[in-house]
């Protein structure tokens, strides 16, 4: 038996439509999730009163900022430019020195990073942020009965 066909035949042809939207929808999710990926370059710093925070060894050299912008170290007033030699006589022959930097929080913080640069040109210097722990919370009566 013979189907007879009354319709013309259409030349086949591909729809590239829907592969165009499926190829940006892919380009779309690889881009989105490469940047997820990336990773911020510098230092993991803790801000004050992180809860996260975690005691370290013992500092080798503290350098402080203060409020007012003045630095020191161990107490002692030291120039900003003047802070790579004076940390680098401290250190002296130590393969392995940690050096802590306390900011005061309201302090700006290109003057922070303005320290933590010179401090990076001292060899075999590696630099930490002081932060205070909050006190612990004090428990209610509610949460201490049995």
């Amino acid at each position: 038996m013979r189907v007879i066909d009354n319709e013309a035949d259409e030349p086949l042809t591909i729809n590239i439509l829907p592969m165009i939207d499926v190829i940006f929808a892919i380009l779309a999710f690889f881009i989105i999730s490469t940047l997820f990926l990336t990773r911020a370059e510098g230092f993991s710093v803790d801000l004050p009163d992180a809860e996260s925070s975690e005691s370290q060894q013992e500092a080798f050299i503290t350098v402080t900022i203060e409020a007012n912008g003045d630095i020191s170290i161990e107490k002692e007033p030291v120039a900003l430019d003047d802070l790579t030699e004076t940390v680098q006589e401290r250190v002296g022959d130590s393969s392995e020195a940690l050096v802590t930097v306390q900011a005061d929080e309201t302090i700006d913080y290109g003057q922070v990073i303005a320290v933590m640069d010179k401090l990076r040109m001292v060899e075999g210097a590696s630099l930490g942020m002081a932060t205070q722990q909050p006190a612990p919370a004090e428990t209610s009566p509610a949460e201490t009965s049995q």
